[in-house]
């Protein structure tokens, strides 16, 4: 059976080219604003293209921060992508200006250092060998980046047993900086998987088996 998944329009993102993406798995794939739609998708999408504060911004008009807040409340999946995934992140700082963000992890995305920004085009990532976004896939497997934002510094600290810390999968463009995490029902990619050619359709295909 067809899993549902909802692209979550708020005004930022290739919401059109992840749906098409997406809906190459077999799923079924809605774009929409439309908070109980949303709320109800067996998979949440999070695009997002651009400044973080005017991401936030979008976001808040729809009320996405609480859709994405809900669902992984109830063990929802979501899946962000590209700022969609720094928005998860505790706050953003661009151009001297600090914007919070919907603080499911810590963190603060900030520039990136390195020589030559944007970083544009292709690269790799160091994942965990047990990680379900990247079964399958060769270490040298490549995908798509386009940003001169980051987090550069991943700051949560798990000491329980009980709490499985998530997987933090980086990737190198001048210094390190996380490029995905897995989080139980909350991945994020820094990169962009329907830009990723075969790669990022395996890895939206690991995700929407995850539903």
């Amino acid at each position: 059976m067809s899993k549902n998944v909802v692209v979550l329009d708020y005004g930022s993102g290739n919401l059109r080219s992840a749906q098409r993406a997406v809906e190459r798995t077999g799923a079924n794939v809605t774009v929409t604003s439309n908070f109980q739609e949303a709320l109800d998708a067996d998979g949440l999408l999070v695009p997002g293209v651009g400044a973080f504060e005017a991401c936030m911004r979008g976001l808040k008009a729809v009320r996405g921060e609480q859709i994405i807040g809900r669902r992984l409340a109830g063990g929802r999946p979501v899946l962000g992508i590209c700022v969609g995934m720094q928005i998860l992140f505790e706050k953003g700082v661009e151009h001297g200006v600090e914007t919070a963000g919907c603080d499911e992890w810590p963190g603060t995305v900030e520039p990136l250092d390195a020589p030559i920004v944007p970083h544009m085009g292709w690269n790799t990532v160091d994942a965990p060998a047990d990680t379900r976004m990247f079964a399958g896939m060769d270490a040298d497997t490549r995908f798509y980046f386009v940003h001169s934002y980051g987090v550069r510094h991943w700051v949560l600290e798990t000491h329980s047993e009980k709490i499985r810390a998530p997987k933090v999968i980086w990737a190198t463009h001048g210094q390190p900086f996380v490029a995905a995490v897995e989080n139980g029902p909350l991945w994020a990619t820094q990169f962009h998987p329907e830009k990723s050619g075969d790669a990022g359709a395996a890895l939206l295909t690991n995700w929407v088996d995850t539903l």
